[in-house]
């Protein structure tokens, strides 16, 4: 095992880069613990497989080095590494019975037949394989192959990480809780760096101890789901984690209020004292709360802002209520049995939820 340090990382496709744009990796400096579960989330193309080709060995950054404990690894290929990959497609001979698959990569390295004998029984019993050992791979299901493909990565006692690229993307919805548990359960037990790139944030929350969000090439944010959810630190992490996302509102600042049209939210002093210094830098002003948080009350209430019912969705267990306040449209979470007003109403921001940030940076 490992931990895996990135040193001001930086990648471009382009042989003469000119400017940032020209980089899918912007400048990255983070550590990966030793036997740490981490999540690499964030959307299509926000270079997410990029950065784990990069630890992995098939990408040689263009700038920067990656460090596994004390060693520069930045220019050593992936089998020079110790590493194991499992891909969004299962990696396996199908002519092969789920035992020799297993087995392979020790028997390429030498080790002898009863410690391969005793290390694919181990990882087979924490896989649930042990009843298709001597069947072949060719003819089980998709979430069995990818079981495999797995065990072929935790079979080998010397693997410093174990890298996933989606793996799940080729997996019945049904059969993916399952997996994600087996996932944590292997982590449990031997105690791997696991890093596993998703675009599903349920599979990201579910799976990891911390989870790295990334955006337009740079990681703008390491933190455990609780964390990440009460706390972003950038208005993507906000946006992109919860369903519905994080609301964020325009405003700027006038003594305690945050103001939006001729609505005024409270804020809490230090707070409000932090965000007009940015704002007298010229920053940009977002006011930021979650819909589980957003109180809404009836048209006569002496809280919130003058708000409108626009859409009401029934989600079974909540209603999801699309609020409009002026030009800005936001929405509130509503527990089921909750009384919601019919048409117009009083939106209400908790200021021990509210978050502000400035340019898209938390203000903390």
């Amino acid at each position: 095992m490992a931990r895996i340090v990135l040193d001001d990382l930086a990648h471009s496709y382009r042989p003469h880069p000119a400017g940032p744009d020209d980089f899918a990796l912007k400048r990255i400096d983070t550590v990966w613990e030793d036997g740490g579960a981490y999540a690499l989330l964030g959307p299509s193309g926000c270079g997410k497989t990029t950065l784990l080709n990069i630890i992995s060995g098939l990408l040689i950054p263009s700038q920067g080095r990656v460090l596994y404990g004390e060693t520069d690894v930045t220019r050593l290929p992936p089998e020079k590494r110790n590493i194991a990959q499992v891909f969004q497609f299962p990696v396996l001979y199908d002519t092969m019975t789920v035992r020799e698959n297993l087995a392979f990569p020790l028997r390429n390295r030498g080790v002898s037949p009863a410690d391969t004998a005793k290390r694919v029984m181990e990882v087979a019993e924490a896989l649930d394989l042990v009843a298709v050992l001597d069947a072949k791979a060719s003819g089980l299901s998709a979430d069995a192959k990818q079981k495999i493909s797995l065990g072929r990565g935790l079979v080998r006692s010397d693997v410093a990480a174990i890298l996933f690229d989606e793996p799940l993307t080729v997996i019945d919805p049904h059969l993916k809780w399952q997996l994600r548990r087996k996932l944590k359960e292997i982590h449990d037990r031997f105690k791997l760096t696991l890093i596993y790139v998703t675009h599903d944030q349920v599979e990201a929350m579910t799976f990891a101890d911390k989870v790295v969000v990334m955006f337009d090439g740079e990681i703008v944010q390491i933190g455990t789901p609780q964390e990440l959810f009460e706390y972003p630190e950038h208005t993507f992490v906000g946006y992109f984690i919860g369903s519905p996302g994080m609301n964020l509102l325009p405003v700027t600042v006038e003594g305690d209020m945050a103001a939006i049209g001729s609505s005024r939210i409270p804020l809490p002093a230090a707070l409000a004292e932090k965000a007009r210094a940015a704002q007298a830098r010229g920053a940009k002003l977002e006011l930021g709360v979650r819909p589980m948080y957003l109180g809404l009350e009836d048209a006569g209430s002496p809280h919130g802002a003058p708000a409108r019912i626009q859409l009401v969705e029934d989600q079974g267990d909540c209603r999801i209520v699309t609020v409009g306040m002026g030009e800005v449209t936001i929405k509130a979470r509503v527990p089921e049995g909750r009384a919601i007003p019919t048409h117009e109403a009083r939106a209400v921001f908790p200021p021990e939820w509210t978050r502000m940030f400035a340019d898209g940076r938390l203000i903390k």
